[in-house]
């Protein structure tokens, strides 16, 4: 039976890391992010993944970022799901390891990316880490635009089976019809999150459990509220903030993430726009975008 974690519910923040403009990363910046989260109302926090650029940041570097998120989620109650997920299975489960001695609560862990594994491959991947990692629950995370491959239902459902500590999944595919068919197939206790800011308030709607959130970084009491707010079934009011926010949610996405993200921060003051490469800061056009759209809903 799939472990029975009742705090894996609600709004996760898949949160960005910011760097200094030597492209280091920025320690205290990232500390007072998580506050802000947490004093927000998130109590998931999801440092590694792909708004947080994991993809070109070095072992060590997403190391230090997961343990300053459990240092002060610890602190202030909060759990934290970390990106470990890599196209290399020995090393998913190396590092997957290392997140859990740092004290990571649960790993978020991407389809193998690139390599373009079947859905035999996929199975067989996700079972070697499982059974490699026993005591540390496992979120799979199935984003087919950025990896160029989808968990299928079938897939996702007989690793909920067969494994008690694959425990969640991240859906970002938007295909409705597949994560409705997880969404009632699953085993109990099986979470279902979805990967899409926009899709959140409909996905909770089905049965969905909640929301991994790349909106959250700027508004996260708006974001969290939004998702309480549908969990609870006063699905009036979470439809209120998500048509509210919802242009916020779209042009996060207008060019590569995090970009836009970062963009925003800065101007809220939260943080530096730097960006690691291959990835650059928004044009001016989506500059104008943004800020417009954040002096709509009241920022």
């Amino acid at each position: 039976m799939t472990m029975k974690l009742d705090w894996m519910r609600g709004c996760a923040t898949a949160i960005i890391t910011p760097f200094r403009r030597d492209g280091s990363v920025d320690d205290e910046c990232f500390k007072e992010l998580v506050e802000r989260q947490i004093k927000g109302g998130i109590k998931l926090l999801v440092p590694c993944g792909t708004t947080g650029e994991s993809a070109t940041m070095d072992e060590a570097e997403r190391l230090h970022v997961i343990s300053m998120t459990v240092e002060v989620a610890k602190r202030l109650k909060a759990h934290v799901i970390a990106g470990t997920g890599s196209n290399n299975t020995a090393a998913t489960i190396d590092f997957t390891r290392k997140a859990r001695e740092a004290g990571a609560d649960c790993a978020l862990v991407v389809a193998p990316y690139y390599n373009k594994p079947t859905q035999e491959g996929m199975f067989a991947h996700f079972s070697e880490v499982a059974k490699s990692v026993r005591e540390m629950p496992i979120m799979l995370y199935n984003v087919p635009s950025r990896t160029s491959s989808n968990i299928s239902a079938e897939t996702t459902l007989r690793l909920a089976e067969k494994f008690d500590n694959i425990v969640a999944t991240k859906e970002a595919s938007g295909n409705f019809s597949q994560i409705m068919e997880i969404i009632r197939r699953r085993p109990k206790n099986f979470r279902v999150f979805s990967g899409d800011d926009p899709t959140t308030v409909p996905l909770i709607s089905l049965g969905a459990d909640g929301l991994v959130s790349v909106c959250a970084n700027e508004i996260p009491k708006e974001t969290s509220k939004m998702v309480e707010h549908a969990l609870n079934g006063s699905f009036h009011f979470a439809r209120k903030i998500h048509y509210k926010i919802l242009p916020l949610m779209e042009a996060n996405f207008i060019e590569a993430s995090p970009a836009p993200c970062k963009f925003v921060m800065k101007e809220l003051g939260l943080c530096e726009e730097n960006i690691r490469l291959p990835l650059v800061p928004v044009t001016s056009e989506t500059r104008t975008k943004l800020k417009t759209i954040m002096k709509e809903i009241g920022y």
